[in-house]
């Protein structure tokens, strides 16, 4: 398996095009992927930022050059503290993605760690995600657990 590493502000086009993949994986009549053009120079200016609080982990895909064989991405932010997080630091997975012909390797595992270590590094005590069914196996080893919160939603 090919090494881990921190993505970079040209591995932006890639990220969007796994995080794709993980969206049509979820939610296949979710549209055309024409926001790519629109969120790519967000995305590379938070990848210029390795002290910031957005962080994404990639596997090159050895067969084809400049492309990933997987990514996560997450974020830390700042709740007002309380017991057992006196802090406020709260992780967010927030896109995980294979592609598909590079699944069943452990990529999506080792970029996982990578993260959960980053966020461990940034003082974050706590972790969320939303897992798909295929996913919470992979989670629920890691050490995550199913909570029941009762999540809402506004669309502006």
């Amino acid at each position: 398996m090919n090494a881990v590493r921190r993505a970079l502000p040209e591995d932006a086009a890639e990220v969007l095009r796994l995080r794709q993949v993980m969206i049509d994986s979820l939610a296949p009549s979710a549209g055309p992927a024409d926001w790519h053009a629109e969120s790519l120079p967000g995305l590379r200016r938070r990848l210029a930022q390795p002290d910031g609080d957005f962080g994404a982990f990639v596997v090159d895909c050895p067969e084809r050059p400049g492309t990933l064989s997987a990514s996560v991405v997450g974020t830390v932010e700042y709740r007002i503290g309380r017991a057992g997080n006196p802090h406020g630091a709260v992780g967010f997975v927030f896109s995980v993605a294979t592609d598909p012909r590079a699944r069943r390797r452990g990529h999506a595992r080792a970029c996982m760690e990578a993260l959960l270590t980053w966020f461990r590094e940034r003082g974050v005590r706590q972790v969320h995600l939303t897992a798909s069914p295929e996913a919470e196996p992979l989670y629920a080893s890691l050490g995550f657990k199913p909570k029941p919160d009762p999540l809402m939603e506004l669309l502006l």
